[in-house]
């Protein structure tokens, strides 16, 4: 399991004692079904459930010798209930215990990571607002295209990060399955009401089928769903690391009194969580790689997929949990620049007004092959020289063909480019 990036709550969902006490949680379940249908005495439940307990250490030994964690576990559970023990485990296989239990904890988690989604989204809300109307360059290829706003940016990553929180919750119901039928979930041993009221017990929906297993089409979905939040936590990180270069220098992530930029150059002001971000995102996505390739088992079920699921269920959600938390506090933090950002909106001397002389000399009756060609040659000569784009717009025959100089000088406007951004806000925050 990873422990650098683990924080509290969320790994100590995964820590020996919360693994055991959810298998507890189970058998203890089951026991009441028992109970509630008569196999089990109504006297010999109350002592379980007052006598139930394990010790970590004990189970570690125990295993040692067995070689099986559920039978390790089960032996340390029995010598504290006593004779009643025998009542523990009635019918049941231990994926029974081990995929009910694994859906607890994955449920949990994923409360958890739903918190972190609701705070990230607050953030982006906010800064949206404040930066409503902080005007920048946009950019496609890299390459100034047309003004918008910063508070666009935060907008368009809200809404991303809403989608993933509605994903996050409905992962969170699609992994809330457990099973109770059996070694090779065919409920020859324990009956299908028993699964109904121990899954219902513990929040659980009870599979509709299953083999000896809970299918893996289920966890699949729910590490795709980590890897598509770690994705956009990674684009974002992406784009503030654009932002953050020296040339653009437009953001700049929160950098504390005392940090240090580089052991050799004093000066360095380093995107080192964004970094961070997008390498931590890589490793979520290969997570999402090895869920799916447990999808396919060896009929009613093998352990290839066992092994996996212990690195990937306490690492994925550990680190999920720490990207949305370090991505909190890089977008609470952030440094905004918008003398910076007014400057690069003229670095290419208006250049970026071009498609609003094209539209106006089609507007004027020029097809939009002539009108493109005028435009494009004095943007090819802004390209090259020093020249100003306007200027030559004003000095251009053709040009002043069509278009009086007022009517170029209203292609220039930045205001026009934005009058739409309420509309926007609208569909977003509405």
């Amino acid at each position: 399991m990873i422990t650098r990036y683990s924080r509290p709550e969320m790994s100590s969902i995964w820590s020996d004692e919360s693994k055991y006490k959810n298998w507890l949680r189970v058998e203890i379940a089951v026991c009441e079904a028992w109970a509630e249908y008569g196999r089990i005495p109504k006297e010999a439940i109350k002592v379980i459930k007052e006598r139930a307990a394990f010790d970590v250490d004990r189970i570690n030994e125990l295993e040692k010798e067995v070689k099986h964690d559920v039978i390790a576990f089960l032996t340390s559970v029995s010598e504290n209930v006593g004779e009643n023990s025998r009542f523990i485990h009635l019918g049941l296989t231990s994926s029974d215990v081990l995929d009910t239990a694994f859906a607890l904890q994955l449920k949990e988690s994923s409360e958890i990571m739903i918190k972190d989604l609701v705070l990230v989204l607050e953030v982006l809300k906010r800064q949206a607002f404040e930066h409503k109307d902080t005007v920048m360059i946009g950019r496609t290829h890299g390459i100034h295209a047309e003004p918008k706003t910063l508070g666009l940016v935060f907008a368009l990553w809200y809404d991303e990060m809403k989608r993933n929180l509605e994903r996050m919750e409905r992962a969170r119901e699609i992994i809330s399955v457990g099973k109770i039928s059996g070694a090779v979930g065919t409920f020859a041993n324990v009956p299908p009401h028993v699964e109904e009221f121990a899954c219902e017990r513990l929040g659980l929906k009870a599979a509709a089928i299953s083999t000896q297993v809970v299918q893996r089409d289920i966890h699949a979905d729910f590490f795709l769903t980590l890897s598509i939040i770690a994705s956009t936590i990674e684009k974002i990180a992406v784009e503030i690391r654009h932002f953050q270069r020296t040339e653009v220098l437009e953001l700049e992530e929160p950098f504390s009194e005392g940090q240090k930029g580089s052991s050799a150059m004093p000066h360095k002001r380093n995107p080192i969580l964004s970094e961070n971000l997008c390498g931590l995102s890589r490793l979520v996505r290969s997570y999402a790689i090895s869920a799916l390739e447990n999808i396919p088992l060896w009929h009613e079920r093998d352990i290839s997929h066992s092994s996996v699921e212990r690195v990937i269920g306490p690492d994925g959600t550990i680190l999920v949990d720490f990207m949305l938390d370090r991505l909190h506090y890089l977008l609470d933090g952030l440094q905004v620049y918008p003398q910076n950002m007014e400057k690069n909106i003229w670095l290419t001397r208006g250049l970026i007004f071009s498609q609003k002389v094209l539209l106006k000399l089609i507007d004027k009756g020029l097809s939009r092959e002539d009108a493109y060609k005028i435009v494009q040659n004095n943007a090819m000569e802004t390209w090259k020289g020093t020249s100003d784009f306007k200027e030559l717009l004003l000095k251009d025959k053709d040009i002043k063909d069509s278009l009086s100089p007022e009517e170029v000088e209203e292609c220039f406007d930045v205001k026009a480019d934005l009058k739409n951004i309420d509309s926007i806000y609208e569909r977003v925050f509405n």
